[in-house]
């Protein structure tokens, strides 16, 4: 695979293998990470073509760094919510590869049911509260978690991800605003890779998107989501501030997809020049850009990555066997779990069967 070949270059300087207060075995096991977002990635991709997967499908490939780096600083117990590219974000916050998978199949097994599919992933055990298909629609539901655990007075935090179109929503400013005024514990981040779907940012908006949250008492920050190290560094911190109540924060996450905005999108399309997609593909990836620093620190060796890839894939492969073999829905229940409603007695049912 071309990403695991060691890249013919001059050695990196000194200040480039720093590898951010994190320690080799942590680096390792994020590489580990992002090569199992890659290759259930690529699956994903393969059962979409053949038509295994219907729907939209919108995978993570080139901002696994982003996945990895600011939610392994996050414990069990804390939130995430996210927008529709949320495969290896689940798979990041603990729902099992074969779970997402099997979701993205429309099978039983899937962690929503086979309701939801790729944008709808859904985990309460894990506290993984669902990819939400609406722009900007999961912003006030995190605001909402925040003030729950305010409320409750839990020691967690909610991380919220959302793509570059979401700050320009109504919703977006009305939840942060909340948030400031509540001083709520809830992260915003924007997975900022230059496009909103098919549309620069830079043509929907006049000021930086770090200067999204100032107008509301929000401090942001930004940080190089390619680079996992320095991300999860960021996160880290942030986390910790946020945990002892230093309210909410914002975070221009900047990273780059590698792929269309959906599997019906190509690559470079009429958006994107093509020699910025291979050019950030080349230089940008963060599997490489790890790889490379640990490779030259002597924390890792070829024979090394290439076992752990070798794992990654066949977990993927796993994925895909588990969704396969899991039948779909019984049409019988397509309308279970859609309402409640009280009879004469008081008793409580759901789709006409009583629940206690």
């Amino acid at each position: 695979m071309a990403e695991t070949k060691t890249k013919k270059k001059s050695m990196p300087k000194k200040d480039q293998l720093s590898l951010h207060g994190v320690s080799p075995e942590l680096a390792i096991d994020m590489m580990g990470d992002m090569l199992l977002y890659r290759r259930f990635e690529e699956k994903a991709e393969e059962a979409y073509a053949i038509g295994k997967i219907g729907g939209f499908c919108h995978v993570h490939i080139g901002q696994e760094g982003a996945a990895a780096g600011s939610i392994k600083p996050l414990r069990e117990d804390d939130y995430v919510i996210s927008a529709y590219r949320e495969h290896t974000q689940a798979i990041a916050k603990g729902v099992h590869p074969n779970a997402v998978m099997a979701e993205l199949f429309g099978r039983v097994d899937g962690a929503s049911g086979g309701r939801g599919g790729s944008m709808h992933v859904y985990d309460k055990d894990c506290r993984f509260m669902g990819g939400h298909g609406i722009v900007g629609g999961q912003v006030p539901l995190a605001t909402g978690i925040g003030w729950k655990i305010k409320y409750k007075d839990e020691d967690t935090v909610v991380i919220v991800y959302m793509g570059d179109a979401a700050v320009n929503q109504g919703g977006f400013h009305e939840a942060l605003n909340m948030a400031a005024v509540w001083e709520l514990p809830a992260i915003y981040v924007v997975e900022n890779n230059g496009y909103g779907m098919g549309t620069a940012f830079s043509r929907v908006s006049k000021t930086d998107m770090s200067a999204k949250p100032v107008p509301h008492g929000v401090p942001a920050s930004h940080v190089n989501g390619q680079d996992v190290l320095a991300t999860y560094a960021h996160f880290r911190e942030l986390i910790a501030e946020v945990r002892g109540g230093g309210g909410p924060r914002f975070v221009d996450l900047q990273t780059y997809r590698f792929r269309g905005h959906s599997m019906s999108d190509p690559v470079s399309g009429t958006y994107r020049p093509t020699e910025e997609v291979e050019r950030n593909t080349a230089e940008e990836d963060p599997i490489s850009i790890l790889r490379d620093r640990l490779i030259a620190g002597g924390h890792l060796d070829q024979d090394d990555l290439e076992e752990m890839d070798k794992e990654a894939r066949q977990i993927a492969q796993d994925a895909v066997d588990f969704a396969d073999a899991s039948p779909f829905p019984e049409p019988s229940t397509l309308y279970d779990n859609v309402w409640a409603e009280i009879n004469e007695h008081g008793r409580l049912f759901f789709d006409g069967r009583e629940r206690p």
